[in-house]
């Protein structure tokens, strides 16, 4: 069975149970908000605990011996993600959205640089692909927002939201934060369609990395990791559900 089926045989059983919206949405929402502030930050260095995220940003509580940065990063993190959940009607995504989640995110770090385009060079360690050169962030960036205008409807959800992630992290268009906000444009993309997070733990990070580096050339396994993410999530919805996921996945291909 191919992915892209398994997913919507997932997503149709979840709508069945109980449509995406009003109390299984807000549930929902808060269930991911401190797994996916944690792993997200964790896949860039910051070592938090999500015991520690959970603790920091429900009940206002610091941690001590760990840069302050830590905690600005999760409390930024945390508020893009409850922005994130604002654009779920729109089926659009902006760069006013790009640049309102980056400044959320960012502004507590490093002001000057929160919520616009980079203005310096910029490089990704470890990979052998240079990123967009300053003087053509806003145009690759444009092109993007158009991009998404004329595609969406082409590419199965899920498909677009890999390619949305892909295609904006090469850009690379902010001094920082990229991969966060890649990974929360890509999951806005999703709730937008009806589809669940894809949460990509820190235990994963060297093959999300890996694939990211390849899809510069062929970008199928990156898609069909960021599936894969989607659909543990469906799984982990209908066991929040108790309801009987079923033996589908055998032969599952892309």
């Amino acid at each position: 069975m191919g992915i892209y089926k398994l997913l919507d045989l997932y997503k149709a059983a979840i709508d069945e149970r109980r449509p995406f919206e009003g109390e299984m949405l807000t549930r929902l929402k808060d269930y991911y908000r401190i797994g996916l502030t944690w792993s997200s930050n964790a896949l860039e260095g910051n070592t938090l605990t999500e015991s520690e995220t959970k603790v920091l940003l429900e009940d206002g509580l610091t941690v001590g011996g760990k840069p302050l940065r830590y905690t600005f990063e999760a409390i930024g993190h945390a508020k893009a993600y409850d922005f994130m959940f604002t654009l779920l009607k729109n089926r659009t995504i902006t760069e006013s959205d790009v640049l309102t989640m980056h400044q959320m995110f960012y502004e507590s770090i490093e002001r000057e640089y929160a919520g616009r385009y980079r203005d310096t060079e910029a490089f990704i360690s470890g990979s052998k692909y240079p990123v967009t050169e300053p003087k053509r962030i806003k145009t690759e960036m444009d092109e993007l927002f158009q991009w998404i205008v004329s595609e969406r409807d082409r590419l199965h959800p899920v498909e677009f939201a890999a390619q949305l992630h892909k295609r904006f992290v090469f850009i690379h268009p902010f001094k920082d934060g990229n991969g966060r906000i890649a990974r929360l444009i890509m999951n806005t993309a999703l709730i937008q369609d009806g589809y669940l997070l894809a949460v990509i733990p820190p235990v994963l990070r060297h093959e999300y990395i890996e694939l990211l580096e390849k899809a510069h050339k062929h970008d199928k396994p990156f898609e069909h990791f960021i599936a894969e993410r989607v659909i543990e999530s469906q799984k982990e919805v209908m066991r929040l559900l108790h309801m009987l996921i079923p033996k589908l996945d055998n032969g599952m291909g892309t």
